[in-house]
C-alpha cells in the first residue's frame, strides 16, 4: 500500500488523455509517483516509458502481476472500463477512472460492487469538477451574485481531428463508447450544470449526425429541466467546419448573468447593475489544463490522508445518466427521466 507521503501509479492506455495526466501528475501532484505504464500498442506504451522513466506493460494483467504500484489510472475505451476497473480492485488497487464509468448502469453497479468489496478509493475522473472558472462561478452564485437563478445555457463545441491511421477512431463506434458527444465531451459541460444548481430532473432532445462516419450522435440539442426549477438549454457540436467560438456557458439570475467564455483563455464575466459592460472575474484559465492535476491531486489525498472527494463515483452517474435520458427522448420524443 502506499506510504505516507506517496502513491504510486500505473497508467492504462497511454493514448492522449494519458499525456494530460501525466502533465498534471508532474506539476500539481507531488504525491504521486508513475511506476508503470501499459498499452497493448508496444509502441505508445514505450513512447510514455520514456516521458515517464516507468517500465512499460502489454496488458494490466501482467502489470498487475509484475510490477509494482498502489492504484490505477485507467484510460480506456468505454467498452472496456468494466472488466479493466473489476480486475484493479480485485487486486487491491485504489482506481481512477476516466468518466463515463460504463456505458450502461448495468456495468456501472458491477463495477461499484467490485470497488466495495476492494474497499479501496474509487474515483471517476471528471475535470471539469476542478475548472477554476467553473468553482468561482459557483461560489458567486452561491453568494447571490445575480440574484435567483433563471435558466442557463451551456455550449459544447469539438474540431473533428482526423488521424489518417484510424479513419474510424473507437469514439465513432457505438459498441466501443456507447453513444456520441452526449456520453463524452459532453459530460464535461454537463457537470458543472448539477454542480451550480443541482441534479437533472427531466430532458428532451433532438440529435443530428453531421459527421458521416460516426455512429453516435454529432451534434446534440436538449433541455434540461432541473428538480429545482432551474431549466438550461445544452448544445454540443463536433465538426471538421469554420464556426464561430461560442461562450461555454451562460448563467441569468434576477440581478444579472455570469459568462464563461470558450476555451482555455477566455474569461468569467458578470454583467449587473453595476456592471452592464461587464466585469472581468478571472481571465486566462491555465487551470483548466491542470485540472487534471488537480483531479489526481484530489484522489492521492483521498489514498493517503482518507480525505473525501470532491465528487463520488456515485455522483458521476448523473453524466451518464443525463446522456441516456437525451438519448430516450429522441426515440420517445417526449420528456424523459434522469433519476
Amino acid at each position: 500500500m502506499a506510504n505516507s507521503n506517496r502513491v504510486t501509479i500505473a497508467l492504462v492506455g497511454c493514448g492522449n488523455i494519458a499525456r494530460a495526466h501525466w502533465r498534471g501528475i508532474r506539476y500539481h501532484a507531488p504525491h504521486m509517483e508513475v511506476t508503470a505504464v501499459v498499452d497493448a500498442d508496444s509502441e505508445r506504451a514505450a513512447a510514455m516509458a520514456d516521458r515517464t522513466g516507468a517500465p512499460a506493460f502489454d496488458s494490466l494483467g501482467e502489470a498487475l502481476a509484475k510490477g509494482d504500484f498502489d492504484a490505477v489510472d485507467l484510460m480506456l475505451p468505454h467498452d472496456l472500463h468494466e472488466q479493466a476497473a473489476v480486475e484493479a480492485f480485485a487486486a487491491g488497487k485504489h482506481v481512477v477512472l476516466e468518466k463515463p464509468m460504463a456505458m450502461d448502469l448495468e456495468s456501472c453497479d458491477r463495477i461499484l460492487a467490485a470497488a466495495e468489496r476492494a474497499a479501496t478509493v474509487f474515483m471517476i475522473a471528471e475535470q471539469s469538477q476542478y475548472w477554476p472558472d467553473v468553482v468561482k462561478a459557483g461560489e458567486m452564485i452561491e453568494a447571490g451574485a445575480i440574484g435567483e437563478v433563471i435558466s442557463a445555457r451551456a455550449s459544447f463545441y469539438d474540431p473533428l481531428r482526423t488521424d489518417p491511421n484510424d479513419p474510424i477512431p473507437w469514439r465513432f463506434q457505438l459498441r466501443r463508447s456507447g453513444g456520441g458527444i452526449c456520453i463524452d465531451g459532453g459530460a464535461h459541460w454537463i457537470r458543472p450544470l448539477r454542480m451550480w444548481f443541482g441534479e437533472i430532473d427531466e430532458v428532451i432532445a433532438v440529435l443530428g449526425h453531421p459527421v458521416a462516419n460516426m455512429e453516435g450522435e454529432s451534434a446534440a440539442h436538449a433541455i434540461l429541466r432541473f428538480a429545482n426549477g432551474v431549466t438550461a438549454t445544452f448544445d454540443a457540436l463536433l465538426t471538421d467546419g469554420v464556426v464561430r467560438p461560442d461562450d461555454d456557458f451562460h448563467i441569468t439570475g434576477t440581478k444579472g448573468e455570469l459568462v464563461i467564455e470558450q476555451g482555455r483563455e477566455g474569461r468569467l464575466l458578470l454583467y449587473d447593475e453595476d456592471h452592464p459592460h461587464g466585469k472581468v472575474i478571472m481571465e486566462l484559465f491555465p487551470g483548466k489544463v491542470d485540472s487534471y492535476g488537480f483531479e489526481l491531486h484530489d484522489f492521492s489525498l483521498a489514498v493517503l490522508q482518507g480525505k473525501p472527494l470532491q465528487a463520488s463515483p456515485q455522483y458521476s452517474l448523473g453524466e451518464l445518466r443525463t446522456a441516456l435520458a437525451i438519448y430516450r427522448s429522441v426515440e420517445s420524443r417526449r420528456w424523459e427521466k434522469v433519476w
